[in-house]
């Protein structure tokens, strides 16, 4: 999820990156990743400081198939930001998904329950499902609603 540049602070510099990444996610949104990317960088080179220019990027670069690259980006936000605020929030739940996909559920899981813990619903959603007890649950509460549909469970 591409983040409203437009929350931080107010110095020139913060100003122009965040016009810089506004930009980038009009981009983004357009589907032209390529600019989108060079905007983030355009934002990155002017506010190095600003964990949202890392998380931008990163979404676009993961967008692109650089999960390497968008990785780096996200281990960035959340060092920025240390680890607290709307941007480690969406650092840390777009690290999970890629932990997530990459097979590192250990990973995705902490990740999961670190944005849960700054707010994000879908995080903890995601923590509820990777719960193995909650999808065992999950699984024969389906089962068993699936044979009522199926008039399998008469009395």
């Amino acid at each position: 999820m591409l983040l409203n540049p437009l929350s931080y602070d107010n110095s020139e510099d913060a100003q122009q990156a965040k016009e810089l990444e506004l930009q980038g996610v009009h981009s983004a949104e357009a589907g032209d990743i390529d600019s989108a990317i060079s905007f983030f960088n355009k934002a990155v080179q002017v506010a190095p400081e600003r964990a949202s220019c890392y998380n931008n990027r990163a979404q676009a670069l993961r967008l692109k198939g650089d999960v390497i690259g968008a990785f780096e980006d996200l281990n960035h936000a959340i060092e920025l930001s240390g680890g607290r605020g709307k941007a480690a929030c969406q650092a840390y739940t777009q690290r999970a998904l890629i932990n997530r996909l990459e097979g590192h559920d250990d990973e995705a899981l902490s990740d999961f329950k670190m944005a849960a813990c700054l707010g994000s619903a879908f995080a903890r959603s995601q923590v509820v499902r990777m719960n193995p007890y909650a999808a065992m649950c999950n699984q024969m509460l389906s089962d068993v609603i699936g044979r009522l549909k199926a008039g399998e469970y008469q009395d």
